[in-house]
């Protein structure tokens, strides 16, 4: 028998406190060390896998936990083994932990209501581990060697600076050990504090400056949309980051834990959700990628002229186990670069200054020649994709997993893949980005309209199926240009964009509302009538909340009111069930009446686009 590899950590169950790029998990009790991905990170390296904190003589009993912010939480317990004979407990501690980016601190603040004075010895073990993500995402353990002069403990270039007033420091093994002598008077209280000053020159990402002038949508009379919103908010104002040599330029980082960076697909459609509540970050996301769009041909990284990139790390990605292996700048992505024009576009209605708009003109026209020239890598006729080097991403829309592109009976699809949402977002790009010339008084516009008529007409030829579960577009054509026949999620992207008539948005909507794909908590990533469908698969059957949010997003668009507002009704009442942080994704199984959201216990939390979510939905619903 072998022995089982190690597995990814589990996250609904832990704490998070943040800021990008810096982030603490813990238990609910506030330990850490428990779990697999408990931990203080910086950046993609966790510096300090444990926390052991001690009280001489007594247990430490959990009583409960608020976080009030992203940045802070706050763990109460009860010391009884320091208390008096008497019914009601009288001896308490606090730890607040906070964190900024850059910095993690926690104040120790022991409380008595006893008559007389106690005196106990306060011990907290710190076990440096320097491990990098990956490492923690693929389970195993860092074992990084480090060294400590007395006030920094390094390892390669990360580092951190300790600080303790008034504590004895020492070295035990592989931990470092804080202690002090804690005298509490008579119904009195101490305050004892320890932080950590993270540093990691070598990454490529920082936290911005300052924040834009968001501002709330109206949220009608449903009071839980308020309360979404305001989770949101405060936890996109924690992901934000901008990249060192244009640190007012800030973006959305994907998410937490495993996602603080630039991802370009994740970025863009979260500044397109949130719109309605900051238009700043439009314009400032499509500024970062600009800077970053390709201008050669390589394989190796997947770029091409006007491509926008995919996912930005400041060392090669390696993912264990699944045979992935990324350069640091990756443009493995084969819809960030129609999306960038449809944010332009946005972001152009929403009132981005026509000389904003015009600095971008060189990047518009290099995204839309990626279309035109480069999109369509295998001669298929339509945006597709092939990863050419054997260890880069086999999928690369957004259900980037290996086995997201199936059949209706469970076979996987050969590529090069040509998905149906993409040539939505292209259709869309090339149509709105045509008028964007036109409004600047360039040439091209006609063309780019020709070239859209022509994608849309040979997309109704190419992409519709039939099965038992009715008429649709296909989730993809596979290497023969057969269309790809399980019913997905993916209908939903083509809604608004213009690639289908109103007859044909209707058509999709109504699938996306009953009963195989809405599961009462959003629109499942693929029908349960697909051979492939399992609640808890990644992207065959679980619920992504940003995915059905852009079905929402183009419902609107598209004038399916009463469709919108059904699906933005269930996510509010997943917001509701998830304590108004929406994670990555969650099971797909059907909604029981007077119970709870299922969780996808690996889901990333907080999520940028799963955030941005509460923007959309509360505008539909006012």
């Amino acid at each position: 028998m072998t022995d089982r590899p190690p597995l990814q950590p589990l996250l609904d169950d832990a704490v998070i406190v943040l800021q990008a790029p810096t982030q603490a998990w813990s238990g609910r009790d506030g330990s850490v060390g428990s779990a697999a991905i408990h931990g203080i990170y910086h950046g993609d390296v966790r510096h300090i896998a444990a926390i052991d904190l001690a009280v001489q003589g007594t247990a430490l009993e959990p009583i409960g936990h608020a976080s009030p912010t992203p940045q802070h939480v706050r763990f109460t317990d009860l010391l009884r083994g320091l208390d008096d004979a008497g019914a009601d407990p009288k001896v308490r501690l606090d730890r607040d932990r906070t964190v900024r980016a850059g910095s993690f601190t926690e104040s120790l603040r022991f409380s008595s209501h006893l008559d007389a004075a106690l005196t106990a010895d306060v011990t907290v073990r710190l076990r440096p581990d320097f491990a990098p993500m990956q490492q923690v995402k693929a389970g195993r353990d860092g074992e990084e060697e480090w060294s400590w002069d007395g006030e920094r403990c390094r390892a390669g270039q990360a580092s951190f600076a300790l600080a303790a007033p008034h504590a004895d420091v020492s070295v035990e093994g592989r931990e470092i050990l804080l202690a002090w002598r804690v005298d509490v008077p008579p119904r009195g209280s101490v305050e004892l504090s320890w932080a950590l000053d993270l540093d990691d020159p070598s990454l490529v990402v920082t936290s911005p400056p300052r924040l834009s002038a968001a501002h709330s949508p109206e949220t009608g009379n449903d009071p839980r949309s308020a309360r979404w919103l305001q989770r949101a908010a405060a936890d996109l104002a924690a992901l934000r980051l901008a990249l060192p040599d244009h640190p007012d330029d800030a973006f959305y980082a994907a998410g937490a834990p495993w996602f603080f960076t630039l991802f370009g697909r994740d970025s863009i459609w979260a500044a397109r959700l949130a719109l309605g509540a900051d238009t700043d970050i439009a314009a400032s996301t499509l500024r970062v990628l600009a800077r970053l769009q390709g201008t050669t041909v390589n394989p190796e990284t997947a770029e091409a002229p006007g491509k926008i990139a995919h996912e930005l790390r400041s060392a090669e990605l390696a993912l264990p186990g699944e045979g992935v292996l990324l350069p640091p700048l990756y443009y493995g992505t084969v819809d960030a670069t129609p999306l960038w024009v449809c944010l332009l576009a946005d972001a152009h209605e929403a009132g981005l200054p026509v000389a904003a708009l015009r600095e971008l003109l060189p990047a518009l026209r290099a995204a839309l020649g990626w279309m035109i020239e480069h999109g369509d890598a295998s001669g298929s006729g339509f945006i597709d994709y092939a990863d050419e080097t054997g260890h880069g991403l086999a999928n690369q829309g957004w259900k980037d997993s290996g086995d997201s592109i199936q059949w209706r009976d469970g076979r996987l699809a050969e590529g090069p893949i040509a998905l149906s949402e993409v040539q939505g977002y292209a259709y869309e790009a090339a149509v709105r980005g045509a008028a964007l010339l036109d409004h600047l008084g360039e040439p091209g516009g006609d063309e780019l309209r020709d070239w859209a008529a022509d994608l849309r007409r040979r997309f109704r030829d190419a992409y519709w199926v039939t099965t038992p579960e009715g008429r649709y577009p296909a989730i993809a054509l596979d290497a023969h240009g057969a269309p790809v026949d399980s019913l997905t999620s993916n209908i939903g992207h083509l809604i608004g964009t213009g690639l289908l008539d109103a007859e044909e948005e209707r058509a999709c909507a109504d699938l996306l509302v009953g009963e195989s794909m809405a599961s009462g908590y959003g629109v499942r990533t693929m029908s349960t009538g697909a051979a492939g469908y399992w609640p808890l698969s990644y992207h065959g059957g679980s619920v992504w909340t940003h995915d059905t949010a852009i079905a929402v997003h183009g419902m609107r668009r598209a004038g399916l009111t009463a469709h919108a507002r059904r699906l933005a009704a269930e996510l509010l009442d997943l917001a509701e069930g998830f304590d108004y942080r929406v994670p990555e994704l969650h099971s797909g199984e059907p909604r029981v009446p007077g119970g709870r959201p299922v969780p996808y216990p690996a889901a990333c939390r907080p999520q940028a686009w799963s955030a941005a979510a509460a923007v959309i939905c509360a505008d539909v619903l006012r």
